[in-house]
């Protein structure tokens, strides 16, 4: 039998993360939103993809829960999104309901399910999943480390110059102003990062990590980061 993956939420984060799936074909996936045809007409869209890029899941879209059941893997992308000037943190409230609800209906049909959190605050987000779900903790998991390392390593390769593929950074703690880049243990092309950089850069690039989120969000005006998340989401999955 095909795994079954669950995406909520079909604005840009959960869609880019569904097609994404769909490329590796790695299960049968399952679109849910709260508007009425949209994840309808872009599940039927990436179905269409189907036969031109060389994947062949069953992709459905829905707004009934009940079309989710028995997802081995659910992945939370619905939310209200950062604008200009905000933190993630002033998401908490609006957001806080919304995952809620979503933890809800996701223990009523998937009830042995692995949760990806991917909705602002992450970390607060996160902790409310798991206690809402009442997962064991290793079922409930938050995709800002993977995409955190990935801006990381980004920013330094083009602070060097060099291929992405040659640098080797992670980044721990929370998504925000909590994350802990290391740059001791960030090598390039095997060369340890403090070697190739004075203090001041690098304090630059590490800055420039922590802000990451935001200055797409000030970039775009209008929304917030959405093909570096979802391509997090699918290298934890």
């Amino acid at each position: 039998m095909r795994k079954k993956i669950t995406v909520v939420g079909a604005g840009f984060v959960g869609a880019t993360t569904t097609q994404r799936l769909a490329e590796r074909n790695y299960a049968d996936l399952v679109m849910v939103d709260i508007v009425e045809g949209l994840p309808q007409g872009k599940a039927l869209d990436l179905q269409e993809a189907g036969p031109v890029i060389g994947y062949d899941c069953k992709i459905t879209g829905t707004n009934d829960y009940a079309d989710t059941a028995n997802s081995d893997i659910v992945i939370i992308t619905s939310g209200v999104a950062r604008k200009p000037g905000m933190s993630r943190d002033d998401l908490v409230l609006t957001n806080m309901n919304i995952v809620k609800g979503v933890v809800e209906q996701v223990v009523r049909y998937s009830p042995n399910s692995i949760l990806i959190v991917v909705t602002n605050p992450l970390d607060a987000m996160c902790q409310l999943a798991y206690k809402v779900s009442g997962f064991p903790r290793q079922r409930v998991i938050g995709q800002s480390g993977v995409l955190d390392s990935a801006r990381f390593r980004t920013f330094i390769a083009m602070e060097l110059g060099v291929s992405v593929q040659n640098v080797e950074a992670y980044v721990l703690g929370g998504h925000g102003d909590t994350m802990v880049p290391l740059p001791r243990y960030t090598t390039v092309g095997g060369v340890p990062l403090p070697e190739l950089l004075p203090p001041q850069r690098i304090a630059a690039l590490v800055q420039r990590t922590r802000d990451g989120g935001a200055e797409i969000v000030n970039l775009l005006k209008t929304g917030s980061a959405f093909y570096a998340p979802s391509a997090a989401v699918v290298e934890m999955v």
